[in-house]
């Protein structure tokens, strides 16, 4: 065969494998409903959680020169509804003022302790707040991060089963100051509004977010607390809890806004950084894939790594193969139709993200869906990005933080109603 030919049966069989795993996504929306039914349908106040215990919640928060955003974290954090909690800040060898800002925070907090180390990672800093911790649930959380007032308590009603390990929240960008980070806000509805209900009704939640995570401080301290080798570390501590047996919970309710990349090369290192942490953790628990011991979540992690690995790395070939087969006089789909699938493919990413937005009750930020026309050159970033760490594994490039630059910019205010359930727990915690 010749080289035309092959490309043409690699971008047919691509298409439509492509096409496949896509259409396969359709079926979130109807789980993202049910899941917010269930959600909605019993009154917090009716369900059993740990909140009725009252547990001390650590938040521990590790920091690498993150001077500009530390101060607002941590007050937005004693600000919660939620009083029975301490404050663990890891300095982990900043070169910033951020350690003398930390050790004025605990002197001038009673809630607030400071530890220090010398620049050992993310990873190390963890397991440094997770040691000194006293709580009964470990929360972490992004030294960039503001909560709402209500935050820890929705985390709290997360934990409504004996066999829920963890519960994710939902981290929004807070920096809406540039077309970068206004693309990323309203596709990442898509993420939480969409994605992360329906994985959760699943069981098969893959990640808790290293910005809004909440676990039992016994299975942390059962697990061997985060692997400090790896760059994933909150997605390969995840698939722990699940081969521990536990579940997962998304908690909707539980906001916290932190900042999203606001430069390309911020963006790049970023999504880089991520590839390789899924990379290294599939590396790790390939054993985990499609094994019927851990149910449906098994099944799952293989869709998930052909959908997160294989269809991006696809999409580039078949994108680079366009271009030759089109100039050849080969082109596997005439001009009329390819504008039809073009129109079709912007009519469902609309009615994805008007539904997203919707589920999340975030109807303010539909003033970015002009930000559409930029989102297949975000795909193929993300694609590149992915391509890049898969090169970075193979020569076993060493593995950074590679933290964002901080602009300390907050364009929201994390503030939500008072619930009657926040205002009995308020009463509860001062009695």
């Amino acid at each position: 065969m010749t080289f035309p030919s092959v490309a043409l049966v690699v971008v047919y069989v691509g298409g439509l494998v492509i096409l496949g795993f896509g259409m396969a996504k359709i079926v979130y929306v109807p789980m993202a409903l049910y899941f917010d039914w269930l959600y909605r349908s019993i009154c917090a106040r009716h369900r059993y959680s740990v909140l009725s215990d009252r547990p001390l919640v650590s938040v521990i928060v590790p920091g690498y020169n993150e001077a500009v955003v530390i101060t607002g974290c941590v007050e937005s954090i004693l600000a919660s509804r939620y009083l029975r909690l301490e404050v663990i800040l890891v300095d982990d060898g900043s070169t910033d003022e951020t350690a003398s800002i930390m050790e004025g925070l605990a002197q001038q907090y009673d809630r607030v302790r400071f530890l220090s180390q010398a620049n050992a990672g993310k990873g190390a800093a963890l397991n440094c707040g997770i040691a000194a911790a006293l709580g009964d649930i470990l929360m972490f959380v992004d030294a960039d991060g503001v909560f709402a007032p209500d935050t820890l308590i929705h985390m709290l009603e997360g934990f409504d089963d004996p066999k829920v390990g963890a519960v994710c929240g939902d981290d929004r960008p807070v920096n809406l100051d540039r077309l970068q980070t206004m693309m990323l806000a309203i596709l990442s509805h898509v993420g939480t509004g969409l994605v992360r209900r329906a994985l959760s009704l699943m069981n098969c939640l893959p990640i808790v977010s290293g910005n809004i995570g909440a676990f039992r401080s016994d299975l942390v301290r059962e697990l061997g607390g985060f692997h400090e080798d790896t760059l994933g570390e909150d997605l390969e501590l995840t698939w722990r809890v699940y081969k521990a047996g536990y579940r997962v919970r998304f908690q909707p309710k539980a906001l916290v806004y932190a900042e999203s990349p606001s430069t390309m090369g911020g963006l790049w290192r970023q999504r880089v950084r991520w590839s390789r942490g899924l990379l290294q953790t599939l590396r790790l628990h390939s054993g985990m894939l499609g094994s019927r011991r851990y149910g449906m979540f098994g099944a799952f992690l293989v869709f998930n790594a052909i959908t997160m690995v294989l269809i991006p790395i696809l999409q580039l070939v078949v994108l680079a193969l366009l271009p030759f087969l089109y100039a050849a006089g080969m082109g596997p789909v005439p001009a009329e139709v390819l504008a039809i699938l073009g129109w079709l493919g912007v009519f469902v990413s609309l009615a994805l993200i008007v539904f997203s937005v919707g589920l999340n009750r975030s109807w303010r930020d539909l003033r970015f869906l002009w930000t559409l026309p930029l989102w297949p050159f975000y795909s193929v970033f993300v694609g590149l990005a992915l391509a890049s760490a898969i090169v970075k594994e193979i020569r076993g490039s060493p593995a950074r933080w590679n933290k964002l630059q901080r602009t300390g910019i907050k364009s929201v205010t994390a503030t939500h109603s008072v619930t009657s359930t926040d205002v009995s727990q308020r009463q509860e915690a001062h009695a």
